[in-house]
């Protein structure tokens, strides 16, 4: 049966199904490849099946996932650069090239700089574009468009229906990505420069994450050979955050993105505890590392005797004067410790090569190489300059008062050294308590030791709950590349949560970063972030509030409880709707809480844990919550979330964090009174 000519909607699914053979032409294409006669040998041979299997997979077609999502008609040529562009011509929007057996485009990578009018276009701007084509899916079956015509001054602009419908599809299993909905000031952000670091203050429900993997995306598409040689890294804030958020790149095509926790990065030893409050802030201030660099070069002493080298029948003697010159150069040059330890036995055998070339022989590199191993220099090189290991460097400023008062002395008062004191050393690195603040200190006395590597791009999000030791160890990684800094300043929850991003990027070693702040609101509800919003004057005065742009107002209750019955009895009212519900509380709540799903018969899942139509309910404790959504939230006794943190401020910044998770709907419920704030 053909297409009727005046039946859009067909064209375009016929468009579709020629594109998802297409997509499979190629995939049969490169996984057809011969490499029997192209590979020199089995090194080879492994390194290019592995891209053959890499490629395979970034063409596969996922189910349910549309292969594009928009369309653009051009008035005119995009541009001689475009090899496609011709007037008038029609490209298909998606989430990644794909090709006719021609090799003419069928669907157009999203990050293409032919792609950009889909998300920046406006009536104001039209930017050349006649017509820009939305397309609504059910699963993976098109089902809809919608049309702007931006080149006509009679057609008066309009919130796209689509795109609002997109915005606010049930949240079933992890997240997902947001190419078809991206806005022109998330898009400003995602396409900026590989050489420049963009910081993103983000309120909740702004998009920030996920503008942070798309700029990732798009980096890799925009300068593809360098990363892949320089590599990229996500930094999340705990394992279930990195599992929601795993799949979003792959959905692109971009397979090849490492992520990662800081505890992850600074992974050196066994963590076996925890430190109270006062110890980890103390811990993570930036002035540790000038304890740990005074306590590791204070190993390097001053030689007080000659190094005598016996070669055959002569002896070459290298007075104590001149090996300390040697020392002070290398520690003016403020060189690696573990780099100036071996550059130390070159500079004494070129001494030694020195008083050869004067005495008429002619030493050659194989020569001095020979004298650098010679026992003597070695000798004297363990005496000057001993190897020291991070993690007994750190051990025994922790185990010893004697020596960390030594090296902290005008840096750290005698309360501040207290704190940080283990009540009982360790007898060893590996029978030692260590806990992440110390694994951090271990990771910068390796960086002072030898120079860490450094990636291409790193993204960082939920930043703002970082120390300033843990921005140094995330800045480590990306000293010659770039970041992306993703948070929120009025989430952060820990002790040390930074208080403003400037001085958080000088801890990175970011100081010109351009500090970006999206404030349009895209996944909270516009009642629910309205009444979280109250908190804001008291966890982050002057930041600016979030404004949702749903024009859905959401589902927003409060509830007075008598028990745990009544919080599962509100769940199960949640779950009468479409998508997923999360519910949050304190973290002494959860055992109950889960006591009660039980009893009540209703399957729940703990947070990273993927939902399935089937159980569609996670248990969330309130301290795991952060950089999570759920279509439909229960909170569980605000009073107690702000109650089981250290003090008022963090306790209700973890409150604002557990109001904002819900997509589609909230219900509070409490037995003991409303934290005042929210009156």
């Amino acid at each position: 049966m053909s297409t009727p000519v005046d039946d859009p909607l067909a064209r375009e699914r016929s468009h579709l199904s020629a594109s998802r053979s297409a997509l499979r032409a190629m995939r049969e294409g490169v996984e057809a490849l011969d490499i029997t006669d192209v590979t020199a040998n089995w090194v080879n041979a492994e390194a290019l099946a592995h891209q053959i299997e890499e490629r395979v997979k970034a063409l596969a077609d996922l189910s349910g996932t549309p292969l594009f999502f928009g369309r653009l008609d051009y008035l005119h040529a995009p541009g001689a650069e475009e090899a496609e562009g011709a007037e008038g011509e029609r490209f298909y929007i998606g989430r990644r090239h794909v090709h006719d057996h021609d090799g003419d485009p069928m669907v157009i990578d999203w990050r293409a700089p032919v792609s950009q009018p889909f998300y920046r276009a406006s009536k104001k701007d039209p930017m050349d574009i006649a017509l820009r084509r939305r397309f609504g899916y059910t699963g993976g079956d098109l089902t809809a468009y919608e049309d702007e015509h931006l080149s006509d001054p009679g057609e008066a602009a309009r919130t796209s229906k689509l795109l609002q419908q997109e915005i606010e599809r049930p949240r079933v299993g992890p997240m997902r990505d947001i190419v078809a909905t991206i806005q022109p000031e998330q898009d400003e952000i995602v396409r900026s420069g590989l050489s420049g670091t963009v910081c993103v203050q983000g309120g909740p429900g702004t998009g920030k994450t996920a503008v942070g993997l798309h700029r990732v995306a798009y980096l890799l598409y925009a300068h593809r050979e360098r990363l892949a040689r320089t590599g990229t890294l996500v930094v999340g804030p705990n394992r279930s955050f990195l599992h929601y958020i795993e799949q979003v790149l792959p959905a692109l095509g971009e397979l090849a993105v490492q992520q990662a926790t800081v505890d992850d990065l600074v992974a050196h030893v066994e963590i076996k505890g925890t430190d109270d409050a006062t110890a980890a802030v103390v811990k993570g201030d930036a002035r540790l590392a000038r304890v740990l660099r005074r306590a590791l070069y204070a190993h390097v002493t001053m030689p007080t005797e000659p190094v005598v080298v016996v070669r055959g029948s002569r002896r070459w003697r290298v007075p104590a004067y001149e090996l300390e010159e040697l020392v002070r150069e290398l520690l003016d040059r403020d060189i690696r410790y573990g780099a100036a330890r071996e550059a130390l036995p070159q500079r004494i055998a070129h001494a030694v090569l020195v008083q050869m070339e004067r005495s008429g022989e002619a030493p050659d590199d194989r020569v001095q190489d020979a004298v650098a191993r010679n026992s003597a220099v070695k000798a004297a090189v363990k005496a000057v300059w001993p190897a020291v290991d991070p993690a007994k460097l750190v051990l025994r400023l922790l185990s010893d008062a004697e020596f960390l008062a030594v090296h902290a002395e005008g840096i750290l008062d005698a309360d501040e050294q207290k704190a940080i004191l283990w009540a009982k050393p360790a007898r060893s690195v590996k029978s030692a308590t260590w806990s992440p603040a110390d694994a951090v200190l271990i990771d910068e006395a390796t960086d002072l030791i030898q120079r860490t590597h450094s990636l291409g791009h790193v993204v960082l999000d939920e930043a703002q709950d970082l120390s300033p030791m843990q921005y140094r160890a995330v800045g480590r990684r990306c000293t010659t590349g770039s970041a992306t800094v993703l948070g929120d300043l009025a989430q952060g929850t820990t002790p040390w949560a930074t208080r403003s991003w400037q001085e958080a990027l000088a801890h990175l070693g970011k100081q010109d970063a351009h500090v970006e702040e999206l404030t349009a609101g895209f996944r909270v509800p516009t009642d629910v972030i309205t009444y979280a919003s109250r908190l804001l004057p008291h966890i982050a005065p002057g930041l600016t509030p979030v404004v949702s742009i749903r024009e859905n107002p959401g589902h927003f209750e409060i509830r007075q409880v008598s028990g745990s019955q009544d919080v599962v009895e509100a769940c199960r009212r949640s779950l009468r709707h479409e998508g997923s519900t999360g519910l949050i509380a304190a973290d002494a709540r959860v055992p109950e809480l889960a006591g009660a799903l039980a009893e009540a018969g209703i399957p729940y899942l703990g947070p990273g844990e993927e939902t399935t139509r089937d159980t569609r309910l996670t248990l969330v404790p309130a301290s795991l919550a952060k950089g999570l959504e759920y279509d439909y939230v229960v909170l569980d006794d605000p009073r107690a979330v702000v109650d089981a943190e250290p003090d008022e401020r963090t306790g209700l910044r973890r409150l604002y964090v557990a109001l904002t998770r819900a997509v589609s709907g909230l219900t509070v419920t409490h037995t003991a009174p409303l934290p005042e704030q929210l009156a």
